[in-house]
């Protein structure tokens, strides 16, 4: 029997993670933490009895406190906040911690799940993207495995396994992407599109930050940071590929020319159960591909002009430093503001523009988490004042 915490247990990860977690038995949860859904975390708590529960809202732990004082088990430790969730990655028992959680609050309880000695299953991608200088030396320095949960990770990971020990070099690694709903789109067709246009993702099912990352392929921007640091390749070695029936995960091209690639149907529950039990696999029940009836797969280059998000991650990929912090901390908050109908579509990408453009002067080449917390921080509050978005010219 295995320890698991999960951070971000009320999410669409944290949810699925819970769905592998109960179909195999063999994993205790020890720990849970969630935002504001009291209903849901109070129901995890019933089914899985953690020993500590972490609410990021201290009004929503007061409820669960009130909430649980009449269960018919002992209640779990609650703590709250930033500090809460340092204490449940660190100190409650656990041999994988699970991070779902979304943004960069994810850096600190990552961090120190790593110094505890806990292994990571990671799907908090902005944790790499923003605090990768910091986040792999210390992984190598505890010598705990960092697992990707991300699909595109997970299959790249599953692609290299064994290539090492022989010293095989990859070439290129292929990181593919479903092109979003507005795949083939002229900017002149986005101008208008609504919140409801850009949620209705063509292949798969998540939450709802990560499918307008989607939409603007700044999801697969950050995928390419975070792709970099995990694998120790350059950017220039990795390609972005639109596959739009999200069949090919991904795929990794070695220096003799052979490329390995790993297929399946569009189900988080997989990378999920690969991270938990790695390096075994399992059955896992759900649909399979039918290669008969797919016929056959196509892949498409990215728009790059239609969809400037992606190559404003490269830039900021690229600059290193702070520049990805500014990149990421800018597209939260441009989502945030098209989620909230503040914000056209079009502005999100220029939104980030103009954060990065402005940030050229202050760029820091390698900030601490403090500077990094500083530098979002900054983003946030330029990003404030700048007024709205100016209508993009066509």
């Amino acid at each position: 029997m295995r320890e698991i915490v999960i951070l971000g247990s009320t999410g669409s990860i944290g949810t699925q993670t819970l769905e592998v977690v109960r179909a195999n038995k063999d994993y205790k949860v020890t720990g849970l933490a969630a935002g504001s859904n009291v209903k849901l975390i109070e129901e995890q708590i019933a089914e899985f009895r953690p020993e500590m529960v972490c609410m990021w809202e201290e009004a929503a732990a007061s409820e669960l406190k009130t909430r649980l004082e009449a269960a018919p088990f002992t209640a779990p430790e609650i703590v709250v906040g930033m500090e809460g969730l340092i204490k449940l990655s660190s100190e409650c028992p656990a041999d994988i911690v699970l991070t779902a959680v979304v943004g960069m609050v994810g850096i600190r309880p990552t961090l120190a799940a790593i110094q505890a000695g806990r292994d990571i299953a990671l799907a908090n991608k902005e944790t790499l993207v923003t605090a990768g200088h910091l986040i792999i030396p210390a992984a190598r320095k505890a010598g705990i495995r960092l697992l990707p949960v991300d699909s595109e990770h997970s299959a790249i990971f599953q692609c290299l396994q064994g290539e090492a020990e022989y010293g095989n070099k990859i070439s290129r690694i292929l990181l593919t992407c479903s092109g979003g709903p507005f795949r083939g789109k002229t900017l002149e067709q986005m101008r208008e599109v609504t919140v409801e246009d850009a949620l209705k993702h063509p292949s798969w099912s998540m939450g709802k930050k990560i499918t307008i990352d989607s939409a603007t392929l700044a999801n697969k921007g950050l995928e390419v940071m975070e792709a970099g640091w995990l694998f120790d390749v350059p950017l220039d070695q990795i390609e972005v590929v639109i596959q739009p029936g999200s069949v090919i995960h991904s795929m990794v091209e070695f220096e003799d020319g052979a490329v390995k690639a790993q297929l399946g149907t569009p189900d988080m529950k997989l990378p999920i159960q690969y991270a938990l039990y790695y390096p075994k696999r399992r059955h896992l029940a759900g649909e399979r591909l039918d290669f008969t009836a797919l016929g056959s797969i196509c892949f498409e280059a990215p728009d790059r002009e239609n969809f400037p998000a992606l190559d404003l991650a490269l830039r900021a990929g690229k600059t290193g430093g702070s520049m990805p912090v500014v990149f990421n901390a800018a597209n939260e908050w441009a989502v945030a503001a098209f989620l909230e109908r503040k914000l056209p579509f079009l502005g999100i990408a220029q939104k980030i523009r103009e954060a990065m453009d402005a940030h050229e002067a202050d760029w820091n080449a390698s900030p601490d988490v403090g500077e990094i917390l500083a530098a979002e921080a900054w983003t946030r509050a330029f990003l404030l004042k700048s007024g709205p978005a100016k209508r993009v010219a066509i």
